[in-house]
């Protein structure tokens, strides 16, 4: 396997599977339960934990769907911890505005930095996937929307 190509699969393709997870998986409970309560810290504290559940059940999850040998994707405890890692901190940096007191300051800069992390996916997905920018950001777009949509349902609720 080429260099480039082991690259790929065994560090990068296991980050973003990381990155996406933990950006839009993380989303849902955050931003229920800020727009339930109006409580920024309530949001925060339910994102810490989101983000390093979430950080602890990716890193299982694929370290343990395979073994590596077979496939050509690598030591399964570095891919686990690869994918672990991204998950948090997709799910950690939109975490971080809910430190902010004021609902609507916080809820502002939340959606800022959700915003910038789909962008940064479709340009991580277009530079090391060969995708398009557009088609991959409408990807993650829809994906955050439609979560973004649950979300303001249950926390509306």
């Amino acid at each position: 396997m080429a260099d480039d190509h082991t690259f790929l699969l065994q560090r990068v393709q296991p980050a973003m599977v990381g990155l996406i997870d933990g950006s839009l998986s993380t989303l849902a409970p955050i931003f229920a339960i800020v727009l339930h309560t109006h409580k920024p810290f309530d949001a925060f504290i339910a994102g810490i934990a989101t983000a390093i559940g979430a950080g602890i059940s990716m890193a299982f999850s694929e370290g343990l769907s395979d073994t590596g040998t077979e496939t050509g994707r690598g030591n399964p405890f570095v891919r686990g911890s690869i994918t672990g890692a991204g998950t948090f901190v997709g799910g950690i940096l939109h975490t971080l505005p809910f430190l902010i007191s004021q609902y609507h300051t916080a809820l502002v800069a939340a959606i800022v930095v959700v915003a910038f992390e789909l962008v940064t996916l479709a340009y991580l997905r277009y530079r090391f996937f060969k995708t398009s920018f557009l088609q991959s950001f409408l990807a993650v777009t829809v994906g955050g929307a439609a979560i973004a949509g649950v979300s303001a349902l249950v926390g509306s609720a």
